[in-house]
């Protein structure tokens, strides 16, 4: 529908100035909200009324460091033992995404998406690795984006560890990717120049890569000092830490996403926030990996913008976001340290760096941005106000159900029904064939 009237229900805008908004209604136009107001105020407006009554507004969640490609791991119980973190790499994801085909590439996105919609997110930054289905792999997931409906940042994560050859046809996705995304001006897909760690990347790949950013003129999405390994493959090769050796090759700037970050000194993270680049933490992920735990709260006291993402561990970014405080407490031997720290990784912090990509406004709620937009079936038992939104949020909102997913203005999902033109079962049906069939060849 073009133009419709949100009205009823207590709106969360994720706007510091402005937290909560009571009795107001929003006016949804050409995929943006045009006007907020009292209902009154649109009496004379001949447009569909779409009520919200009892339940909460809130922009659509942004999910910062995402990995489509693993959906299809789901329930695999192949993969050996692993006493640590490379180890899990060697025997499970390195072992994976060297079998994953274009089709797959592209299924494990369409339902990944599919799921993301159900949860109320409905922009995700994502980094994708196929080594041997390397080219169009992009594309493959920019298709299963467009048909969900909501928007994407993709990049191919380059990589020394499976040969020159697949090297440089990374580079080249890449390459292709960005030059793409800038000639389209898509509003739903935009892109980074993915690597995957400094630990597995020579310094000629490094330079290569640093001459293409540059050219480009384009963000970096690397994961970065993920466990304790990375630090040290780095200082006992190259005689640096991981942030110093990427800011050698520039290969930290405005538009870069540092993921994890878990092992970085004080120096690295005052490095990452003179560059204004961010570094998104993923709890659950950590915890499962046994790798530690981000020290967001130094991090955020050294100026870096942190945000939150899932690593594919869940789609749910609330979920995270619990998870992400009782890991904070933890981290900090303190359970009273942490919660705005966390709180703004979702609601300040992934607004900011998607703005970086999508524009101003973006993952807020405000008149003339984006309608991305959910509702979410809570009633408050206790006083719901600007100074108690947050605590709803981490310990209510976030286990109730999500009701209706709205992007660019477009219901995805409604009363907790897909509003797509898209089969889900048939959808389903075929990803399990897919992953039986790629759980033989692992």
């Amino acid at each position: 529908m073009d133009q419709y009237l949100i009205k009823g229900g207590t709106i969360l805008t994720f706007d510091p100035a402005q937290p909560v908004l009571e009795n107001q209604s929003l006016l949804i136009d050409d995929g943006r909200v045009i006007s907020i107001a009292p209902e009154a105020e649109f009496s004379l407006l001949r447009c569909e009324r779409v009520d919200a009554s009892g339940k909460i507004v809130m922009p659509g969640l942004i999910n910062a460091h995402h990995h489509f490609y693993s959906t299809l791991v789901t329930g695999l119980g192949k993969a050996a033992p692993s006493k640590d973190f490379n180890a899990v790499l060697e025997n499970l994801w390195w072992r994976l995404d060297k079998k994953l085909a274009v089709e797959d590439v592209y299924i494990s996105a369409l339902v990944s998406a599919l799921n993301a919609i159900r949860k109320g997110c409905t922009t995700i930054i994502d980094h994708h690795a196929s080594p041997h289905a390397v080219t169009g792999s992009l594309a493959a997931i920019a298709k299963a984006v467009k048909e969900c409906g909501i928007r994407a940042s993709l990049c191919y994560e380059v990589s020394d560890r499976d040969g020159a050859e697949i090297c440089r046809e990374g580079i080249a996705e890449n390459v292709q990717w960005l030059e793409k995304t800038a000639q389209d001006n898509d509003p739903f897909l935009k892109g980074l120049f993915g690597m995957h760690a400094a630990f597995t990347l020579s310094d000629a790949t490094l330079r290569e890569i640093s001459d293409r950013v540059l050219k480009l003129g384009c963000g970096t999405h690397i994961h970065a000092a993920e466990a304790e390994s990375d630090e040290l493959y780095n200082i006992q090769n190259h005689g640096k830490r991981v942030v110093e050796r990427l800011c050698d090759f520039g290969l930290v700037n405005a538009h870069s996403i540092l993921a994890h970050g878990v092992h970085l000194n004080a120096r690295e993270m005052m490095l990452v926030a003179e560059k204004n680049a961010a570094i998104v933490t993923n709890p659950q992920s950590n915890l499962n990996n046994a790798v530690g735990i981000a020290d967001v709260c130094k991090m955020a006291e050294l100026g870096v913008t942190v945000g939150l993402g899932t690593d594919a561990m869940t789609v749910d970014m609330l979920e995270e976001l619990r998870v992400g405080l009782w890991a904070q407490h933890l981290r900090q031997q303190n359970p009273s340290t942490g919660f705005m720290e966390i709180a703004n990784t979702l609601v300040r912090n992934n607004p900011r760096i998607a703005q970086k990509y999508w524009g101003p406004g973006h993952g807020t709620i405000a008149a003339g941005n984006p309608a991305d937009i959910v509702f979410v079936e809570y009633d408050p038992h206790t006083p719901l106000t600007a100074e108690t939104w947050l605590g709803h949020l981490i310990y209510g909102i976030s286990e109730a159900r999500m009701d209706t997913t709205i992007c660019a203005g477009e219901i995805l999902m409604w009363n907790g029904q897909l509003t797509l033109d898209i089969d889900e079962a048939e959808v389903r049906e075929r990803s399990r064939q897919l992953a039986g069939a790629l759980w033989d060849r692992f």
